[in-house]
């Protein structure tokens, strides 16, 4: 894994050790020797993590992470302070500040590398969750995902094996979150899957199960895959932590748990798992909106043209049949010219709610474009595709169109040409050629009609 390490401290002796044993794990190092020497680092220079050091003249640790994380092109760089405080209330201070992690002098160097991978990995994510969501918003497909109201609340999954921490953690917790409590760690991983947890805190206090089995569950499915982890750890474990964070457990922990650390550590996990959500889910709609008509709501016809080759190749593959449909509204020219676009607009909307409405759930109905659209029928013989295309037809004549811009009721038809997957071999582009020469055919027949080619 490489990534670029930012390494603050005004000590020199200090930030040798660390570059060296960064640069021996084939990181690329830069270091600064004060707050405002590592602001603007971080400003011009893409940087993957930051060790901070808290105890620096002018500007301690505190105050720098502070500026980074409230800075919007720094916010979302992981940052670990690195300090000879030990306790509690100063760690409660660093999180607080936006800082992910505190390693304590002298640096145990397996911590200090798991916990490095850890993060780096968590920020590519982040990067190209992040990366795609701005994608979408210079193509102007949506608004950039806001940061997170700090009082956002969440949903925490507490997997303890002891009634007495059981009911500690959950009146530290009560405050931020609303807590689900199991001491049985299958029966969590199934509830993990099942409902929806911003955070899953795994308490290492079985007396016959190891913890890191759930940690490792939790990552392998689907559906908990990006849920964060919180463990709660004695002290000294060191070999356990820095095999959760190989993991992927994203944070950790020591008992004593300290209430006011346990609560800042998952806030942070909360809000970081709220703002990937809504970045994930920028991305789907993204991709959404992309192989989507967005006037009708049906797919697009670039989502028809990547598609239709699959199901073409599938049938013939099997031996199945397959059937396609294209349909054009009659004379829809005159819909727009007599009442206007808008009109037009509405009557491509319900002839779209129709089709929906009438072709069967395995059918793939597309807008091709224009007044044009097309239903492609996979398993469906030319008999069966004639059917359809005749129950659609009715759909369409049978009932008016309410326009209410034109404060009218429309008779609208439409014509329908059919074709389908020849046995010995066709291609989605002679099919769709096929098919086009069908709708040509009940154009010229007269119109509001079915026309299917020929074998």
């Amino acid at each position: 894994m490489t990534a670029r390490i930012l390494v603050v401290d005004d000590v020199p002796a200090n930030v040798k050790l660390l570059e060296a044993r960064l640069v021996a794990e084939y990181f690329d190092v830069l270091t600064a020797g004060d707050g405002q020497a590592a602001l603007a680092i971080c400003e011009k220079t893409p940087v993957d993590l930051v060790l901070l050091d808290i105890m620096m003249p002018g500007m301690d640790g505190f105050a720098v992470c502070e500026r980074l994380k409230a800075n919007s092109r720094t916010a979302h760089i992981p940052v670990v302070m690195i300090t000879a405080l030990d306790q509690p209330s100063d760690r409660v201070r660093g999180l607080k500040a936006g800082a992910d992690d505190f390693l304590t002098k002298p640096v145990n160097d397996l911590q200090l590398m798991s916990r490095v991978k850890s993060l780096v990995r968590l920020k590519n994510v982040s990067d190209e969750l992040r990366l795609r969501a701005q994608t979408a918003h210079t193509i102007g497909l949506q608004e950039l995902t806001r940061p997170d109201r700090p009082d956002e609340p969440g949903n925490i999954l507490l997997v303890d094996g002891r009634a007495s921490s059981q009911e500690r953690l959950t009146r530290a917790l009560k405050p931020i979150a609303d807590v689900a409590v199991i001491s049985d760690p299958q029966a969590a991983l199934f509830e993990a899957a099942e409902s929806s947890f911003d955070l899953v805190i795994v308490n290492a206090n079985f007396d016959d199960y190891d913890p890191l089995r759930l940690c490792s569950q939790l990552r392998s499915l689907e559906r908990t895959r990006f849920i964060p982890i919180l463990l709660v750890t004695e002290q000294g474990k060191d070999e356990m932590i820095v095999r959760a964070l190989e993991l992927g457990v994203t944070d950790y922990i020591m008992r004593p748990v300290d209430p006011n650390e346990l609560v800042a550590r998952s806030l942070t996990q909360i809000r970081r798992k709220h703002c990937n959500d809504r970045l994930r889910a920028s991305v789907q709609q993204m991709i959404e909106l992309a192989v989507t008509d967005d006037l009708t709501g049906l797919h697009n016809r670039r989502y028809l043209e990547n598609h239709l080759k699959l199901l073409v190749d599938r049938a013939t593959a099997r031996g199945r049949p397959l059937s396609i449909c294209i349909t054009d509204i009659d004379r829809f020219k005159r819909v727009n010219d007599t009442f206007g676009h808008d009109a037009g607009d509405e009557v491509l909307r319900e002839f779209a709610n129709r089709i929906r409405a009438t072709v069967r759930g395995a059918d793939l109905a597309c807008r091709f474009g224009g007044e044009e659209f097309v239903v492609v029928m996979p398993d469906t013989t030319p008999e069966m595709a004639a059917i359809v295309a005749e129950r659609l037809r009715l759909a369409v004549e049978s009932r008016g169109f309410d326009i209410p811009q034109a404060a009218a009721v429309l008779s609208v038809t439409a014509s329908f040409g059919i074709a389908s997957l020849r046995p010995e071999g066709d291609t989605a582009e002679a099919l769709l050629k096929r098919a086009d020469m069908a709708l040509y055919q009940a154009k010229n027949g007269g119109r509001n009609r079915v026309v299917a080619a020929a074998a």
